[in-house]
């Protein structure tokens, strides 16, 4: 529990934010236009802003739109494609972008340039069983307006031009094929953190304290929380009395869920995945390829294992990475602790834990397999995409931590969720978010359903309404139902980001 303050030790706050990352930012800036007046604190255990999991080179930059992910359209039992998830991404992700062009319209973010960029997505397979698979993943996607620019190819020519890196030295005897899509991004979450972050310390009523831990929260008789602050520099403790608390600090979200103490948080358990990539370091080889390209995962491999061969454009240069390459840390964050999961299990969620640990063997095979790797085995899964690749042209870079979310589940006692999931009281002071891919390319739509739960008699009010409207001009529409309207914001949004 919070030691008790006196009253003058206290501020009184409407909103504060844990974590300084995409989640906080969004909704930090989103809370500004609906609220001017409102104070919010901003608290971000580490020394500078968006250094965890937004960072550029921390998992976090694909843009996903699911124009190429493959795990995003499983193929069904009788051989037919289920786009469901799929659709709901792509609409997610037009939303994100309306978003960000409102921000780039009104200033309130730098140059769009800074932070996306024009990237082609591609699918890409080899063997028959594959190429049939993406040619019916193609037709089934292309039933929606908003998939009708993708290109499928089987012409070993045609992919030539397409991935010159990826076709080198090909036998034209082999069966390949690729999809396309010219309206692929590329996201760097941290420049597009930080710009936003820029503006909001501008304001009067917001500051952000970096180096300052959220170290314990309760609940008040008024219905608030009281949280207790340390300051990592200089060991000094503060206490906040706020209205509201979004905990958005990536992996570190779970420990302050269950401090919490509400009944919505009882049941969830997290298992971290550390990431890790190849990073070419041959500029000849960089400048050969300009996408980003997905391939199917290997059996038994989880939903987050598609491997790609990733085009980047951070801080205004191209990078080229391959992976991800799985490793495990008992740490919920890259700058975390390891005993993040040991202190992370309690009685509410060890039952749910122990039935995922029964039933993923898939999963911790897939793991041990990762963990057990070299360079040169890493090389060899490259070559894959990259028949020629020489390991002095490639070095392991390390990423963020990915905690996938364990919950309870009454039929199967606990499941291992891949995705994010938003976590509120039933009152909505606090909201917690968890989870990983593709939180951050649907950030917009996240923080949208988060309002919906937490301010509901304000997202019912015109003002609201309008000012949401003003902001996502899609809020509220169907992308199935009314799939135009989304290629007339596509065309919009792409000229205010520079996507043309």
């Amino acid at each position: 529990m919070c030691e008790s303050p006196t009253m003058s030790e206290l501020q009184n706050l409407d909103i504060v934010l844990i974590g300084a990352g995409i989640m906080s930012a969004t909704l930090g800036i989103m809370l500004k236009e609906l609220m001017p007046q409102a104070t919010i604190h901003v608290y971000e255990r580490l020394p500078e802003i968006a250094i965890e999991s937004s960072d550029a080179w921390n998992n976090a930059g694909t843009g996903h739109s699911a124009f190429c992910e493959l795990n995003y359209t499983p193929q069904r039992p009788d051989g037919s494609i289920d786009a469901s998830k799929a659709l709901n991404i792509v609409e997610q992700f037009e939303t994100s972008k309306q978003f960000w062009s409102h921000l780039v319209k009104k200033n309130l973010v730098d140059n769009p340039a800074s932070f996306i960029s024009p990237v082609p997505h591609m699918s890409f397979v080899w063997e028959k069983e594959n190429v049939e698979y993406l040619l019916k993943r193609y037709d089934t996607l292309r039933q929606s307006p908003l998939f009708r620019d993708m290109q499928f190819s089987d012409d070993h020519a045609v992919l030539q031009q397409w991935i010159p890196l990826i076709l080198e030295n090909r036998k034209s005897s082999q069966p390949l094929a690729a999809t396309k899509m010219d309206a692929g991004t590329d996201v760097n979450f941290g420049a597009l953190t930080r710009t936003i972050f820029k503006h909001l310390q501008n304001d009067e009523h917001v500051t952000i304290f970096t180096s300052h831990e959220v170290k314990n929260l309760k609940r008040r008789k008024d219905g608030g929380w009281q949280l207790s602050v340390k300051n990592n520099i200089t060991q000094e403790k503060k206490y906040i009395n706020t209205k509201f608390v979004f905990l958005g600090a990536g992996g570190g979200s779970l420990h302050l869920l269950e401090k919490s103490g509400i009944p919505e948080g009882k049941g969830f358990g997290g298992f971290p995945v550390s990431g890790q990539w190849l990073r070419c370091t041959n500029p000849a080889i960089i400048a050969k390829h300009a996408a980003k390209v997905y391939g199917k995962p290997a059996v038994g491999a989880p939903p987050m294992s598609d491997p790609h061969l990733d085009t980047r454009i951070i801080d205004g240069e191209r990078a080229l990475l391959f992976g991800p390459f799985a490793g495990f840390s008992t740490k919920f964050l890259k700058n975390g602790s390891f005993w993040d999961l040991p202190l992370s299990i309690n009685l509410s969620n060890i039952w749910p834990m122990i039935k995922v640990g029964l039933t993923n063997f898939a999963l911790l095979k897939y793991l041990i397999n990762q963990i057990k790797q070299n360079h040169n085995d890493r090389v060899n899964a490259l070559r894959k995409f990259v028949l020629d690749a020489k390991p002095e042209d490639w070095k392991l870079e390390i990423a963020g931590q990915r905690v996938q979310v364990i919950k309870k589940d009454k039929q199967k006692g606990g499941v291992l969720q891949f995705g994010t999931e938003v976590v509120t009281c039933s009152d909505g002071s606090i909201a917690a978010l968890l989870g990983a891919s593709p939180g951050a390319s649907t950030c917009v739509s996240i923080i949208l359903n988060m309002l919906e739960r937490c301010f509901k008699k304000e997202m019912q009010s015109p003002e609201w309404q309008a000012k949401i409207k003003e902001m996502v001009p899609s809020y509220g529409i169907s992308a199935k139902e009314n799939p135009e309207f989304y290629l007339q914001m596509r065309e919009k949004t792409s000229a205010v980001l520079g996507l043309k």
